[in-house]
């Protein structure tokens, strides 16, 4: 799975994105892969991942991101805050399996 993850400023997402691969099971690692960028970038970016999560800084561009992967099927949700805040990788890892099953029927 391709997950996205899209903050404010980048850095805070990085250290979730790396909590998450780490919460993984060594033999799981090769079936992800998680990257942190700024939303401003998230129009060239997001068609190449499967779930996209937003850190809760920017809960507030939700609907406008939402709006732009709606057409290609990929899930745009935030990330619990206390989850965020504690970079609980086994939580958010979890969170975007359920909104991939959500959007593909899985």
């Amino acid at each position: 799975m391709k997950i996205l993850l899209c903050c404010g400023a980048g850095a805070s997402t990085s250290l979730v994105a790396q909590s998450m691969m780490n919460s993984l099971p060594e033999n799981e690692k090769a079936n992800y892969i998680i990257n942190a960028i700024t939303y401003d970038l998230f129009l060239d970016h997001y068609k190449n991942y499967d779930v996209v999560l937003l850190g809760p800084q920017i809960r507030y561009k939700k609907k406008s991101l939402e709006k732009e992967a709606l057409g290609d099927n990929i899930p745009v949700d935030v990330i619990n805050s206390v989850d965020y805040a504690l970079q609980n990788g086994t939580k958010i890892i979890e969170h975007a399996k359920q909104l991939y099953k959500k959007a593909h029927g899985a």
